[in-house]
């Protein structure tokens, strides 16, 4: 008897930006939306612990090869530090390594704050998914083994104060791609001499997406179709498709080459077309090229000719 082929998901494709709950993991964030839109794939762009909340763009279907644009966007994160303890894994999911009975004043937070802005060496930590020798770091946190893992270069924007008390400080942050906003309470607390970790964490935004974009799970359970086992009738996608963000919105980054249709009828099969149009990129590393608002291809502009590297079948 010949095996039963694996049943396919629709080929939706487009950007599913999903406020995150607290207590729910990125790889299962993940799942649960290919689910609730029966999609054929899906991914997300740079992982959020389950203790966070906020902002995780998920990718569907063609939109999966536009996911190292948006993981090199700017990120925007608003965290409070509980000063005077200090955890193995920097947030409150692990056990206390170190305490303090001081507490830091607001003036004494402004002092240390000008030296977490800029380009800035970071130290990841040990309950991350950096790899060491081929081990992603909390596999080997988790064992037991005392890793060191080395300082690398991050740019951090923007670091305000939102709100202060005798035991807290709200933070947010405006951070590059790599930023560990666990590592910042970690050594905040060990530059002003009381300690800390990060007992709340929320992503606000992930460049080029904005909280105008959120959509809940909850708001996708409501919308999607009811489907029995026994259905007979093609279920109506619509309301729940009608979350989906457009893929080409991940590549805003990149200069724009707006195609007639003939256009792009040719760059889909492969080949180069002349660039038209009085704003059009006279040479660029990457463009980005559309029709009628739906991208079509990231290629090259060479001579006035965009060329394309990576084409998009929806």
């Amino acid at each position: 008897m010949g095996r039963r082929g694996k049943k396919n998901g629709r080929p939706v494709s487009g950007w599913v930006v999903l406020d995150k709950p607290v207590g729910m993991g990125s790889t299962e964030a993940v799942s649960k939306v290919k689910w609730l839109f029966n999609a054929d794939k899906a991914g997300h762009a740079g992982t959020l612990d389950p203790l966070a909340s906020g902002m995780l763009p998920i990718a569907l279907g063609e939109a999966t090869k536009t996911v190292p644009y948006v993981m090199d966007g700017t990120k925007i994160y608003r965290f409070i530090v509980s000063w005077g303890e200090e955890r193995n894994t920097d947030d409150l999911e692990g056990v206390a390594t170190r305490n303090s009975d001081q507490r830091p004043s607001r003036e004494a937070v402004l002092a240390v704050m000008p030296a977490y802005v800029g380009v800035i060496n970071q130290v990841p930590p040990a309950f991350s998914a950096i790899k060491i020798a081929g081990e992603r770091a909390y596999d080997l946190a988790r064992e037991g083994e005392v890793i060191e893992i080395p300082a690398r270069e991050v740019e951090i924007d923007r670091l305000d104060i939102v709100n202060h008390d005798d035991n807290t400080t709200e933070f947010e942050v405006e951070c590059g791609k790599g930023t560990y906003v666990r590592s910042l309470a970690r050594d905040m607390g060990r530059d002003l001499g009381c300690f800390g970790h990060i007992s709340t964490l929320r992503r606000l935004a992930v460049d080029p997406f904005t909280d105008e974009d959120f959509v809940t799970v909850a708001e996708l359970e409501a919308a999607r179709p009811k489907i029995g086992p026994e259905d007979t009738v093609r279920p109506d996608f619509s309301a729940i498709d009608g979350f989906v963000v457009e893929t080409a919105a991940a590549l805003d980054c990149l200069p724009q080459v707006p195609l007639s249709d003939d256009a792009a009828q040719r760059v889909r099969l492969g080949n180069p077309v002349i660039v038209r149009g009085r704003d059009a990129p006279i040479d660029a590393e990457e463009a980005c090229a559309t029709v009628r608002g739906k991208l079509v291809a990231i290629g090259s502009v060479e001579a006035g000719q965009f060329k394309p590297k990576r084409v998009f079948t929806a």
